[in-house]
C-alpha cells in the first residue's frame, strides 16, 4: 500500500439521551475521524478521545495535532507498506498516544481489507458470525428510569447490562436491581470512582451475584486491585488500568484482574490488541470488548475485533440506534431476535462510510 492523503475530519454528533459516568454528562460527541486514500480505495479510523482530558490524557486536539504532525508524514512517506503491523515500527519514536495511534492503524486495517478482498474479521482469524451485545446505562437521578431502560435491554435481548456506579449510587440501586431481576446478567463498573478504603462496599456488592466489578479502584492502582480482588470473591474486570499488552501481563500475573476489557483504541490499536488476545489465551482470562461511544466506524473495527476466540464475554457494543440520533455509516448495526450483531462480511469494516454525511456534520476537515 502507498499511502496518497490523509484527511482528518472533526464532526459533532448529537447523543439521543444525556449519558452520564462518574467524569460526567455527554449530551454531544465532537469525534475525530481519518481517512486513508491509495489509489481509488479508502479506509477510515475513529478517535475515541473527548474534547477534554477526562478518561484518558488525549484529547481530540492532540490526536489531529499528534496525526498532522508526525503519524501523517510519516505515513505518506513510506513508499510501500505491506501489511498494517508495519505501522507499530512506523510510529515507535512516538511514546504514548494510543488513542492518536488507532485512530491511523485502524484506518491502515481498513484499507488493507479492501485491497486484498478480505473483512477485518478474516483478517484477524475470527471464528465468530455474531457477537453477544451487552449493554451500558448511565447514572439515573430518577431510580424507576434505571429499572425502565433495563425492562427494555431484557426485551431486546441483551446478553447483559451493565450499571455505572459512584459513592452514594451503588450498593442499595445494586440490591433493589438484584431484587426486582434476580435471574439478570449484571456487573457494574465504577470508572475508578473509589479508593482501597472503600472495600468494605465491594464486599456487600458480592452477595448480588455480580459477573464482574469493572475498575472499582484509580487506574494507577494495579496493586490496590490485587488486593481487593483477594478480600471479595467477584471478579475484578479492569478497563482504564490496560493501557497495553505490558499492563495487562503486569495485572494478570498479579491478580488484579481475572477479565480484560479490551477497548482496541485505548490500548493503541487492533496490533496491540492481538497481542493481548494471545496473552489472555495464555492465561485463560477472558476477554470482551469495550464501547466508547463510537459511530458506526468505530463500532465496524470492534465488532471484528470481537469475533476473535478469547472474546468469550457479552460485550459494550450496542445497536446504532441506542445512542445517536443519525448515522455516517450504512447499513447500521441492528441487534437480531436473540441480543446478537451480526459480523460484517464485507471487505475491511464491511460497511458503507457516508462520506457526504460525515462533511454535513464536520466542523472542521484537514488534508495531508
Amino acid at each position: 500500500m502507498k499511502i496518497d492523503s490523509i484527511t482528518i475530519y472533526t464532526i459533532i454528533m448529537n447523543l439521543k439521551r444525556p449519558f452520564r459516568t462518574s467524569f460526567g454528562v455527554q449530551k454531544t460527541r465532537e469525534i475525530v475521524l481519518t481517512k486513508l486514500q491509495s489509489g481509488d480505495q479508502s479506509g477510515w479510523g475513529e478517535s475515541v478521545t473527548d474534547t477534554g482530558p477526562w478518561y484518558s490524557p488525549e484529547t481530540n486536539n492532540s490526536v489531529t495535532y499528534i496525526i498532522k504532525k508526525f503519524i501523517g508524514p510519516w505515513l505518506k512517506g513510506e513508499k510501500e507498506i505491506e501489511h498494517p503491523k508495519d505501522f507499530t515500527s512506523i510510529v515507535s519514536k512516538i511514546r504514548g498516544n494510543p488513542m492518536a495511534k488507532a485512530c491511523v492503524e485502524d484506518a491502515l486495517w481498513d484499507l488493507y481489507g479492501k485491497i486484498k478482498g478480505k473483512s477485518l474479521s478474516q483478517l484477524l482469524g475470527g471464528v465468530k458470525n455474531k457477537i453477544p451485545s451487552g449493554i451500558s446505562l448511565g447514572i439515573e437521578n430518577d431510580f424507576s428510569l434505571l429499572l425502565q431502560k433495563i425492562e427494555y435491554a431484557i426485551r431486546k435481548k441483551y446478553k447483559r447490562v451493565k450499571i455505572k456506579i459512584e459513592p452514594g449510587w451503588d450498593v442499595e440501586i445494586v440490591k433493589q436491581i438484584r431484587e426486582q431481576f434476580p435471574d439478570l446478567g449484571l456487573m457494574v463498573d465504577a470508572n475508578a470512582a473509589y479508593s482501597l478504603k472503600d472495600a468494605e462496599i465491594f464486599k456487600k456488592l458480592d452477595k448480588y451475584d455480580l459477573m464482574m466489578i469493572e475498575q472499582p479502584l484509580h487506574y494507577k492502582d494495579i496493586v490496590e486491585h490485587s488486593k481487593l480482588q483477594k478480600m471479595i470473591s467477584t471478579p475484578i474486570c479492569l478497563d482504564e488500568s490496560i493501557k497495553s499488552f505490558d499492563d495487562a501481563k503486569h495485572a494478570i500475573e498479579m491478580d488484579a484482574t481475572r477479565i480484560i476489557n479490551v477497548k482496541p483504541s485505548r490500548v493503541g490499536g487492533i496490533n496491540e490488541t492481538l497481542e493481548i488476545h494471545k496473552l489472555a489465551e495464555e492465561y485463560k482470562v477472558p476477554l470482551w470488548v469495550g464501547g466508547m461511544l463510537e459511530t458506526g466506524i468505530g463500532r465496524a473495527k470492534n465488532v471484528a475485533v470481537a469475533s476473535m476466540k478469547n472474546f468469550t464475554l457479552p460485550n459494550d457494543i450496542s445497536e446504532s440506534e441506542r445512542y445517536f440520533t443519525e448515522y455516517i455509516i450504512d447499513p447500521i448495526f441492528k441487534l437480531d431476535f436473540n441480543g446478537e450483531l451480526s459480523v460484517p462480511k464485507e471487505n475491511g469494516i464491511g460497511i458503507n462510510v457516508l462520506q457526504k454525511k460525515i462533511r454535513e456534520l464536520a466542523i472542521s476537515e484537514e488534508k495531508i
